[in-house]
């Protein structure tokens, strides 16, 4: 290998990810547009309005994918246009999807679809959500319709994204939609939503036999903030057993361990239910017990943080974090699709870094024989991210919300170039990050 290069498999897929509800406009028959509604319930009263124009005119943003090198864009479809009703499917928002994924094919990016990515339609909400198990057949009939729509221009489907995020947010913590705060509502919802992604894999290898089926997990790392503590010690460890393990040990074991059980001993359809996993990676979480102001978990004293996050901790930048769990998932034995990876940051002075550092990262660990096939970056543009509305900039290219002018930002130009050499690349690092050369390539 040459010390002035690290590179990427060929044939590796480079893209961004987004979801429908935060770039498509006007989504008003689902639950995150009834949620935004609700007083406090997003950062400075944000409303997600025409979000990125994506319904009439996501083609402006896949031309400016295609100019800057990018192979492939992971995005989502959304239940509540395709199946406004229930049992009644709307031929127009079909067309408008296969319209979208026919673009992107046009312009030789790899369509990888999203299922479901936090929003549900009204309708559903009113029966109780993801809290109700008849949400599992409601899921499976919209997969079908979906699939036997759309199936000819996909063949990377993601069935359900962050499950453990859906659950801990809108119902542990209350924080997203719907709202609720209960332990044993998340337990129950996660539980649901891996017996629904079960349900939609069957299902889509028994349409498309050709088709990639993967279940996208965010995976955090948890740590003793003091580790010489051995309460918080063990509190990391449960953290990070409920919040990343529990989901993958149910899919690779087949089963549903206890909480997810809660009386049931196992659920068949789990096992062998990937053919990838989606990792998604931030950041890290520091465990305090002793907590102060900052709360249970926190940042790591003057480490690189992001823009400030709303009633929770920045990101802290933790590239070394992405590989430990890109080994951790290395281990179950599928390949791995790095779904989303980013942060908050509105001036673009650590996102360069950022990208820099976590591919390093990602070369390492492929240069160790982890099978990674591609990487999505959250995100393209600007976007309205959910309950810190437009204050959260994680785009590549900067959106003015209400001319809907796009300026791409220096972090897009360098992730263009990485794109293109299919590398990291010493003149590269020099332009964009020199103060990270001799991290990247030592001894230089």
């Amino acid at each position: 290998m040459s010390s002035d290069c690290l590179p990427f498999p060929p044939g590796f897929l480079w893209g961004t990810a987004t979801s429908a509800h935060q770039v498509e406009g006007n989504n008003t028959n689902n639950d995150w547009w009834a949620f935004e509604q609700r007083p406090g319930a997003i950062w400075d009263g944000d409303r997600s309005g025409l979000a990125c124009d994506w319904w009439r005119n996501a083609e402006r943003d896949f031309d400016l994918m295609a100019a800057m090198g990018h192979t492939s864009h992971r995005l989502s479809v959304e239940w509540s246009r395709i199946e406004p009703e229930e049992g009644r499917f709307d031929p127009a928002a079909v067309a408008r999807y296969r319209q979208m994924l026919t673009g992107l094919r046009q312009r030789g990016l790899e369509p990888m679809v999203t299922l479901f990515h936090f929003s549900s339609p009204l309708w559903l909400s009113r029966q109780g959500g993801w809290r109700n198990p008849a949400v599992i057949g409601h899921f499976r009939r919209f997969v079908r319709h979906t699939v036997e729509q759309l199936g000819d221009l996909v063949r990377l489907w993601c069935t359900i994204n962050e499950p453990n995020v859906y659950a801990t947010l809108g119902y542990l913590y209350g924080v997203h939609a719907p709202g609720e705060k209960s332990l044993l509502l998340c337990f129950r919802v996660l539980r649901h939503q891996l017996q629904a992604h079960a349900a939609a894999y069957r299902l889509i290898h028994a349409l498309q036999g050709n088709s990639q089926v993967g279940l996208v997990l965010n995976l955090q790392i948890f740590e003793p903030l003091d580790p010489a503590d051995p309460a918080a010690a063990l509190v990391s460890r449960v953290l990070d057993g409920l919040f990343n393990r529990l989901p993958l040990r149910a899919v690779e074991g087949g089963r549903l361990p206890f909480p997810l059980g809660l009386g049931i001993t196992g659920y068949g359809p789990l096992l062998d239910s990937v053919d990838f996993w989606g990792v998604n990676y931030y950041t890290r979480q520091r465990v305090n017990l002793r907590r102060g102001p900052e709360g249970l978990l926190q940042t790591t004293p003057g480490v690189e943080v992001s823009d400030p996050r709303r009633d929770m901790p920045p990101f802290e930048c933790y590239p070394a974090g992405l590989y430990q769990v890109l080994k951790w998932v290395a281990a179950l034995g599928r390949p791995i699709y790095i779904t989303e990876n980013g942060l908050p940051d509105a001036d673009d002075d650590q996102r360069p870094r950022f990208l820099l550092t976590h591919l390093a990262q990602v070369q390492r660990a492929v240069a160790e024989g982890v099978d990674v096939r591609g990487y999505y970056h959250w995100t393209f543009t600007d976007n309205f991210e959910w309950a810190e509305g437009w204050r959260a900039r994680f785009g590549l290219v900067a959106l003015d919300e209400t001319t809907q002018a796009r300026s791409p930002r220096p972090s897009a130009r360098l992730y263009s170039d990485i794109i293109r050499a299919n590398a990291i690349t010493r003149p590269v690092v020099e332009t964009y990050a020199p103060e990270v050369l001799a991290d990247l390539f030592p001894g230089s």
